[in-house]
């Protein structure tokens, strides 16, 4: 026969109050009555009834998870971050794939709201967010990761695009380069238009000319960096250092690279968004700015459980997570 929270209560001297508090990590609970309680826990072998605890507490114990795509390396790790972080507390974690589309994205609003997840974390695929309305409607707490978006506020988790962006072109100007060139994503996503305006105010803070012949827009995925930094690089006089804004355009710019080595600079340089681990492979000098990839993940759902609890009632809040840069896989932090 399963132990009981009855039991538990019995076998470590406590109320089953205070086995429940423990349980859901209430901070009220003395380090040692906790220890002792969780010490039981692990003997008897206890499992929380989420079915029961779910009913009770008119909470489901999950949460949505919905990314622009789930073959993106990423997201999924991302999607690690927040899966670890919520089942320290017992979350389970759904997650949906809006295939880059508003009407995926308004489809797997419609899933979500039938699933009855307690809240949501959303990579949103675009520039626009009013469908995602409808969940804060139905009085569930939702976290934007990576994106913002226009027509919804809610909080959110990014990183410092803008000013590391700035801080890494600078320090190439500094170190004597002057001849940039920049591939990027859509402007309508902010992790793009952020990068790109960073790459510009580090030029003008310098002096150094911007060519606009050196500036491509795609979208973010390897073929659009394969075809952007080709179109770079098959100029008369290419630029010798060159802006990638995300890890797959720079995947395309790499292979690019690779097999077209008689149409490259003899000094380029690659900077980057995120830090492909074969960057070094093309052996080709480069920097990445390396983002904190799982502590995005974990800091979104901190804040959504703390919404789903109502332990953070102020205002919606955006957080910036630094990042740092890596020349060739030595970390220099970016100050």
């Amino acid at each position: 026969m399963n132990p009981t929270i009855k039991d538990v209560a019995r076998e470590a001297g406590v109320s089953t109050a205070t086995v429940s508090r423990v349980v859901n990590k209430d901070p009220r609970i003395s380090p040692a009555t906790r220890s002792r309680v969780e010490g039981v826990i692990d003997r008897l072998n206890y499992k929380v009834n989420t079915v029961a605890r779910s009913l009770k507490n008119k909470k489901t114990l999950s949460v949505g998870l919905l990314a622009p795509e789930i073959a993106n390396v990423f997201f999924m790790r991302v999607a690690q971050g927040v899966e670890d972080r919520l089942a320290e507390d017992g979350y389970a974690m759904i997650v949906l794939n809006s295939r880059e589309s508003r009407d995926g994205e308004r489809h797997a609003v419609d899933l979500l709201l039938e699933k009855q997840v307690d809240g949501a974390i959303v990579i949103p695929s675009g520039g626009h967010g009013d469908h995602f309305s409808r969940l804060q409607s139905a009085g569930l707490p939702v976290v934007l990761v990576d994106r913002l978006v226009d027509g919804f506020r809610s909080d959110a988790v990014l990183v410092d695009n803008e000013d590391a962006t700035y801080r890494a072109i600078t320090r190439l100007v500094e170190s004597g380069r002057r001849d940039f060139g920049f591939v990027g994503g859509q402007h309508d996503i902010t992790t793009a238009r952020e990068r790109y305006q960073g790459f510009v105010r580090a030029l003008e803070a310098c002096s150094c000319p911007l060519q606009e012949r050196n500036v491509r827009f795609g979208d973010f995925h390897t073929a659009s960096g394969y075809r952007l930094f080709g179109e770079l690089m098959e100029q008369p006089d290419p630029p010798a250092t060159v802006m990638v804004a995300n890890y797959f355009m720079q995947i395309g710019a790499l292979q690019y690279a690779a097999s077209h080595r008689d149409r490259l600079p003899p000094d380029l340089f690659l900077a980057s968004f995120d830090n492909p681990e074969f960057a070094a492979v093309a052996g080709i000098p480069g920097l990445s700015i390396a983002q904190p990839i799982d502590e995005i993940g974990r800091r979104a759902a901190e804040i959504l459980l703390e919404r789903i609890r109502n332990e953070a009632l102020g205002p919606y809040r955006i957080e910036r997570l630094p990042t740092h840069i890596v020349f060739n896989g030595g970390p220099q932090w970016l100050t």
